[in-house]
């Protein structure tokens, strides 16, 4: 007797969160349905797209939309769930009554920038296969001016900002999530400019800071960078108690542990919540996520496990992690940004907002991993973390006729509240939050 196995792929994203400015979501899956990696690479915007051929299902995404999947056993065959989160997944097994087979470690992330091929074929099922569909060139541009290599990446920056406040925030207010360093800096001058570039008013416009206690070094440097360029009516501080801060809660909401992250989404929580409560009808935000992960501005020494060879060698190792071929790479969670991202996204979509972080961007990314790392900084430290001010500040410049002020850089968590308070809220040991986050899935089963 021959047994016909029969798939079943059950559908939980949504569609309407994607951001595609040259064709439609059902267009975008067409393509992504062909397999074709060159033609995915042309969809220009942010995306979570999955298409369905039969017993083959492919699934592709950029760094600012999450995608995962898991894949349920029934008598008749396989059922894959695809979904943006975790617990979505769980809710649905739990109502067909599938809650059995699950462990949120099952579940599997789908990497930024690849088409991920899965065949429903019974039991087992095989790996999914991973190809391509971004490789930026890297070190393409001339060593021979930084302001050349500014406006190329600015101008880049400025275009998908652009096509955002045409295409999908054409009304309404639009707020920064601001904390004056380089990426939200430029993030909130770009827009400026588009604004009123575009004929609107640029009173749609707010930089929101947030102030713990009163205090934090955030709020003193933004109202620094604001009157420098004379925008200083823009600022709005977002003031909360330390009491208010809940990484508990951070956990819950981005489903991850890693402390960097969830300390990052416990500080944008707080800000999200300020927001909603004094806006209850507050829909677009913009971020500088990806900035740091694009220009490779973190602090190679806090990290055993890289070297600055590793960090200006590997392709987009900020925003993939390892890469989806070594023994590091996480298929529960992906690796780098393409993982971390949700530090950012969760908490804005769990407050109602629409967030969109144009670092993160392909189009973005693609000029970014073209800049000559490392013929410029010759291997020295020092000068990649000087790098990104530098080229970030003349790119403003030239896009905008703006003189941005350039800081030193410090991390979101660390700018909102004055340390001593920090380390009284945030515990020190990781395995603090693992244990935080095993604890919510302990109380699911």
């Amino acid at each position: 007797m021959n047994h016909q196995y029969v798939s079943r792929v059950i559908d939980l994203t949504h569609p309407e969160k994607n951001i595609i400015h040259n064709m439609t979501n059902e267009q975008a899956q067409e393509l992504l349905k062909s397999g074709d990696c060159e033609a995915v690479r042309k969809i220009d915007g942010q995306f979570a797209l999955l298409s369905v051929d039969g017993k083959t299902i492919r699934l592709a995404r950029s760094i600012g939309r999450p995608l995962r999947y898991f894949i349920a056993k029934r008598a008749e065959g396989p059922n894959l769930v695809v979904a943006e989160r975790i617990d979505a997944i769980y809710d649905y097994l739990k109502s067909e009554g599938l809650d059995d087979q699950y462990h949120p470690s099952y579940t599997r992330m789908v990497p930024a920038h690849y088409i991920t091929t899965i065949q429903l074929l019974g039991c087992p099922d095989p790996n999914p296969v991973y190809e391509r569909f971004f490789t930026p060139a890297r070190n393409k541009y001339p060593m021979d001016d930084i302001g050349k290599l500014g406006t190329l990446y600015m101008s880049a920056l400025y275009d998908e900002i652009k096509k955002w406040l045409k295409n999908r925030a054409n009304t309404g207010p639009v707020g920064v999530s601001f904390s004056a360093g380089v990426d939200s800096g430029s993030v909130f001058l770009l827009t400026y400019h588009a604004l009123c570039e575009l004929g609107e008013s640029p009173s749609r416009l707010k930089a929101f800071t947030l102030s713990v206690d009163g205090g934090g070094e955030d709020v003193r440097q933004a109202r620094q960078f604001l009157e420098r360029v004379n925008l200083g009516l823009f600022l709005e501080e977002i003031e909360v108690s330390s009491s208010d801060l809940d990484w508990k809660k951070a956990i819950r909401i981005v489903e991850d542990y890693k402390p960097l992250d969830i300390q990052a989404a416990t500080m944008n929580l707080a800000l999200l919540e300020g927001i909603r409560e004094r806006y209850p009808d507050w829909k677009y935000l913009l971020d500088g996520d990806g900035g740091d992960e694009n220009m490779k501005d973190y602090p190679i020494e806090e990290n055993p496990e890289l070297t600055i060879h590793s960090v200006l060698n590997n392709l987009m190792l900020y925003q993939e992690g390892w890469g989806v071929d070594s023994m590091k790479h996480s298929i529960t969670y992906s690796g780098g940004l393409s993982r971390s991202h949700t530090r950012t996204s969760a908490p804005v979509e769990a407050l109602g907002f629409e967030g969109f972080s144009p670092y993160t961007l392909p189009n973005v990314i693609e000029v970014a991993e073209g800049i000559p790392f490392i013929e410029l900084t010759d291997w020295n430290h020092e000068k990649l973390y000087d790098l990104k001010g530098a080229i970030v500040a003349r790119g403003v410049k030239a896009v905008t006729g703006m003189d941005m002020p350039v800081f030193p850089k410090r991390r979101f968590q660390h700018g909102a509240v004055e340390m001593q308070d920090f380390r009284r809220l945030f515990p020190e040991n990781d395995i603090a939050y693992r244990r935080a986050f095993q604890t919510m899935y302990e109380q699911l089963s």
